[in-house]
C-alpha cells in the first residue's frame, strides 16, 4: 500500500503548478489576441457560440484550455481555432491565463 501511495505522488508531481500570477495571464492574452474572438472586456464574444471568459473559475479556464490542448481524444476539446492557439502554452501558463480572466469584471449570473 505504501509504495502504492508513493507511485500515485510521484505521478501527481510533474502536474504540480507553481501559483497563477495574474500579470503573466494578462500578458499573455494579450499575447494571444483573445479578445478578438471572446471581445474586448471577455463579456461580448464575436459569435453567441462562444463562450464569455470574464469572472470564470480560474481552475475551470486552465482545464478548459487543456482538454484544447489534448483534442478529440481523452476527454479533450475540439475546436480548430483553439486547438491552434493552446498548442504554445505551457500548463502554467494555462493557470496564469485562467487566474487573470476570473479576476476580470464579469455580467455572468448564477441564477435569477
Amino acid at each position: 500500500m505504501k509504495k502504492l501511495a508513493i507511485a500515485l505522488l510521484a505521478c501527481a508531481i510533474p502536474f504540480a503548478a507553481s501559483a497563477a500570477d495574474v500579470s503573466k495571464g494578462e500578458a499573455l492574452a494579450k499575447k494571444y489576441n483573445c479578445a478578438s474572438c471572446h471581445g474586448a472586456d471577455y463579456n461580448k464574444p464575436i459569435d453567441p457560440s462562444y463562450p464569455k471568459l470574464a469572472g470564470q473559475h480560474a481552475d475551470y479556464l486552465a482545464h478548459a484550455l487543456r482538454a484544447y490542448k489534448r483534442g478529440a481524444g481523452a476527454n479533450g476539446r475540439t475546436n480548430p481555432i483553439m486547438a491552434g492557439q493552446v498548442q504554445p502554452l505551457s500548463n502554467q501558463d494555462m493557470a496564469d491565463i485562467g487566474a487573470y480572466l476570473a479576476t476580470l469584471p464579469s455580467n455572468l449570473v448564477v441564477s435569477k
